[in-house]
């Protein structure tokens, strides 16, 4: 890949101009109509597709001091949230350009770093009003309605962003009944009670061709268990005074707007309305997640891929229920558990005898069979690899084996079949069996594929297992990686969303919210000196009183900034500006108006509500009901902020650091070029 070049200036901050560098890089992946990029493989010349800020950053050379810390940053977010890097990158170099800036300023060091971190602070605080509660979106389950796609819904990012139509965010949902001839990937979605920080706590698996008209109430209850809406910790900030508060919480968590007009009530009770206003543009990857929700307690099963040679196996084995073992790790000869520590002094009678290898694995495979002929087994579940000889016997003897199954497939399957997972084989006894287990074909394959392809998908099902299947398909192979992101993302959206009983309003919202409070902050700072943070600067010296009255607006609009050109970007990559000075341009209308009204926060849940509003493209439906609306997941987000803001700061101080002492008279333009930074 190559990658967009920026000249580095070493008489400036070296660390906050490699971070804007690398954002720079990933500005086309913000927003639901991403501008995907082709990585091309130096060394075998395959490339892949992809639309994400990890794969992005999986493919750059990031070996500098400060690429390791965006990386950190970046795989930190994601191994926690499975979203928002996007947001966080772009941030990221958005807030190292500002805060360069104040550098050019003269702004010291010190301020920069108190009054950004409490910027920002304060418009998590000032966001909370933008918070709409999930309320009983399980009882509509009952009826028949389901997340239909982009055949049904318009697509407005609303109120600060609109898609239009041709812009090729609508993709229809590849046909399932042509496996045979594309490209598949396979996960398992677990159905565990939803207690961890992690989506569904797996790797696994989807099926995404059943329906269902009603929803037990073991999964509303799995779903909602240990989901109590937190309340903020932030009640007020320390540095800067708030506008009153013009929302109020009911005692059932309902957002009411205190105006004197009649107040408005805020909720999503509705499951469909809510994926569909995180769906972010991943309409056939939100469907997906819809479903597997749906069937997380419908006994939908594990579907997975063998070999085609064990077709005829199947078709005897389907329609009756069978015994499994579970193995935790490898089914080889030679395998040995973690931790297994062989002496030195000791010699096995085959090693003394120099028996050669085929011959003690033909021994080991024999054993095998017949511990599985013992208490007659016709499946064998294993976690990691599996003997090649040992398939090729079991096969004949009409048992099925399966190496590679993701770990908590193998946990469903011990807890509902009743079978305990073993490290080898020689620990199976009837306890360790479990049983009722039923294997089917689950796509037949067109004669002419099956020689191509030489596999075929089976499905297995056992009553009350807690598991549901994906199968993501492409007749691209490049496109798979990109559409597994999809998927993952759209269903932590949506796992996050449920577990905290609320999501922000979504299309910019937060972030213009943001931004006009802020501005807000700077004019009060102009105004009325440093009044806002009198309580602050009660303990320090008049040095810092008079830098932090001179600095502060400074501060504070290099942060605005930031969140500025977000809005710009995100409106310019839907192709409805031609520039982002024009998109800026609408913001700062937008902007105005807000100011005007006295209270931006309502401005926004006004404009928001104003569905047919002239702020609408007018190639997008006026049909209310076809304009959904757009949510944003809480936390996720502001954690991304938080991590794109310390680790600007953390780069610019540690650079402060590193040159503490030296005269900047000494350090010549010449000796400047040789000094590495980090």
């Amino acid at each position: 890949m190559v990658m967009a070049c920026r000249v580095i200036n070493k008489r400036r901050h070296m660390g906050l101009q490699q971070l804007s560098s690398f954002a720079e890089t990933g500005r086309t992946f913000l927003g639901p109509v991403k501008s995907s990029k082709f990585i091309i493989d130096e060394e075998c010349h395959e490339s892949v597709l992809i639309s994400s800020t990890v794969r992005l950053l999986e493919s750059l050379d990031l070996t500098s001091a400060v690429g390791q810390l965006l990386s950190e940053a970046v795989q930190a977010q994601n191994n926690t949230y499975r979203t928002g890097t996007s947001t966080l990158l772009f941030l990221v170099g958005a807030w190292s350009s500002a805060a360069e800036e104040c550098l050019h300023l003269g702004v010291p060091i010190s301020l920069i770093v108190s009054v950004m971190s409490e910027g920002l602070n304060s418009c998590i605080e000032e966001v909370v009003s933008l918070q709409v509660p999930i309320h009983n979106v399980f009882d509509c389950m009952v009826n028949t309605k389901t997340f239909s796609g982009p055949e049904t819904f318009s697509v407005s990012v609303y109120p600060f962003l609109q898609i239009p139509s041709g812009t090729g965010l609508i993709q229809k949902e590849c046909d399932l009944k042509d496996v045979a001839s594309q490209s598949l990937a396979i996960y398992s979605l677990s159905g565990r009670p939803v207690k961890s920080p992690q989506l569904f706590r797996s790797q696994a698996k989807v099926e995404a061709d059943e329906n269902t008209s009603q929803t037990p109430q073991t999964l509303k209850n799995s779903l909602l268990a240990d989901t109590r809406c937190r309340k903020s910790v932030l009640t007020h900030s320390r540095h800067f005074s708030r506008t009153g508060n013009q929302w109020i919480s009911k005692p059932d968590g309902v957002l009411e707007q205190l105006s004197a007009a009649t107040p408005k009530i805020y909720r999503c009770d509705d499951l469909v309305e809510l994926e569909v206003g995180l769906s972010h543009g991943g309409h056939s990857s939100m469907k997906l997640v819809d479903e597997a929700v749906r069937l997380q307690y419908q006994n939908a099963g594990y579907i997975t891929v063998v070999s085609i040679s064990s077709t005829a196996l199947i078709k005897e084995l389907q329609n009756q229920p069978i015994r499994v073992v579970l193995v935790e790790g490898d089914l080889t000869e030679n395998y040995r558990h973690l931790g297994f520590n062989k002496s030195a002094s000791i010699k096995t009678v085959s090693e003394s005898m120099k028996v050669q290898q085929d011959g003690s694995e033909e021994l080991w495979t024999d054993h095998v069979l017949q511990v599985l002929i013992k208490f007659n087994v016709n499946l064998v579940l294993a976690q990691g690899n599996v003997s090649e000889r040992l398939i090729e016997k079991c096969t004949d003897s009409k048992r099925l084996v399966i190496g590679s199954v993701n770990g908590n497939v193998m946990q469903a399957f011990a807890e509902a079949s009743g079978a305990v997972q073993v490290a080898y084989m020689t620990q199976v006894n009837e306890n360790c069996v479990g049983s009722g287990v039923c294997v089917t074909i689950w796509r037949s394959i067109p004669f002419d594929a099956a020689d191509r392809i030489n596999r075929t998908a089976i499905i297995l099902k056992t009553e009350g297992i807690n598991l549901v299947t994906v199968v993501l398909t492409s007749p691209v192979t490049a496109q798979m990686q990109t559409k597994e992101d999809t998927f993952w993302t759209c269903a932590y959206r949506l796992y996050h969303a449920l577990k905290e009983q609320k999501v922000f309003l979504g299309g910019g919202a937060v972030e213009f919210l943001c931004l006009s409070h802020l501005q807000i902050l700077v004019e009060q700072s102009v105004n009325k000196g440093n009044q806002g943070c009198s309580g602050w600067l009660h303990n320090t010296s008049s040095w810092l009183a008079s830098s932090v009255t001179q600095y502060r607006p400074t501060v504070l609009k290099c942060l605005a900034n930031g969140w500025h050109r977000y809005l710009s970007t995100l409106l310019y990559n839907t192709a409805s500006y031609s520039s982002e000075f024009e998109a800026g341009t609408f913001i700062q209308h937008h902007l105005q108006n807000a100011t005007d009204s006295g209270s931006p926060s309502s401005y926004v849940w006004n404009e928001y509500s104003k569905l047919n509003g002239g702020i609408l493209n007018s190639d997008i439906s006026d049909k209310l009901e076809q304009i959904p609306r757009v949510y944003d997941v809480v936390t996720p987000k502001i954690e991304a902020w938080r991590r794109a803001l310390d680790l600007v700061l953390l780069v610019l101080q540690t650079d402060s650091e590193i040159i503490t002492g030296l005269e900047q008279m000494q350090i010549n333009s010449q000796e400047s070029e040789g000094f590495l930074f980090l």
